[in-house]
Parts: structure tokens; C-alpha cells; sequence
């Protein structure tokens, strides 16, 4: 019987998931961390909770992910939810966008800042 490779640990999925983002996040990420200049640094493919978030920016208590086609499905939308309430539970907000609204940066800029009261 062929032994089986432990689980990653949260920080090295976390790097590995950084590396191989989508578009959309990749756009997102352009976008988010112009916040630093604000005071809101943004970590990317973050562990928290048990779970590795999109984007989180630890000052605001905000996590954002980004949904694409993946999400649509019901079983995907009861767990994100789940997901959702895990973190809220913990003191998070979660903003959910669509990936066109990712790839927008004056859609995003707009929602976030919105958001953060900026």
C-alpha cells in the first residue's frame, strides 16, 4: 500500500496557491495593494481560520474572495457560506466579488474602499 503525502501545512498551500493564481485574482491583487499606501496592507492566499483566504486585510477584519464559475454550483454556495459564517463567527467580514468585478479596478477600488470607509 503506497503511503500517502500529509496534508500541506496552511503557509506552504498558501505559497503554492499564490503561485499559481488566476487571472482574476492576479487583477485583484493589482488593485488591492495599492490599500498599503492607505494604511490597509492586504496578505494574499492567506491562512486564517482554518481556511486560506483570496485576500485579507488583518486592520479592517476584512477577508474578499473572489468567485468564479466554480461557485455557481449549490453544493460550492453551501460551503462558501459555511465558510462565510466560520469567519464572521471569528470577527470577519466577507466581501464576495464575481470575476469580472475582480478584473475591473475602478469597480473594486470603488467596493473596497466603500467598505474600509475610505
Amino acid at each position: 500500500m503506497p503511503r500517502q503525502r500529509p496534508p500541506d501545512p496552511p503557509v506552504t498551500r498558501a505559497r503554492r496557491l499564490r503561485q499559481s493564481a488566476s487571472y482574476p485574482e492576479t487583477r485583484a491583487w493589482q488593485t488591492l495593494r495599492r490599500l498599503r499606501a492607505h494604511g490597509f496592507p492586504v496578505r494574499r492566499q492567506h491562512p486564517l481560520a482554518g481556511y486560506t483566504v483570496d485576500f485579507a486585510i488583518a486592520r479592517a477584519r476584512l477577508v474578499i474572495e473572489v468567485d468564479g464559475p466554480a461557485h455557481q454550483g449549490e453544493t460550492q454556495q453551501m460551503e462558501d457560506a459555511a465558510r462565510d459564517r466560520a469567519l464572521e463567527a471569528r470577527g470577519w467580514q466577507v466581501l464576495r466579488v464575481d470575476t469580472e468585478t475582480a478584473c475591473d479596478a475602478d469597480a473594486l477600488w470603488a467596493l473596497v474602499c466603500e467598505r474600509l470607509g475610505l
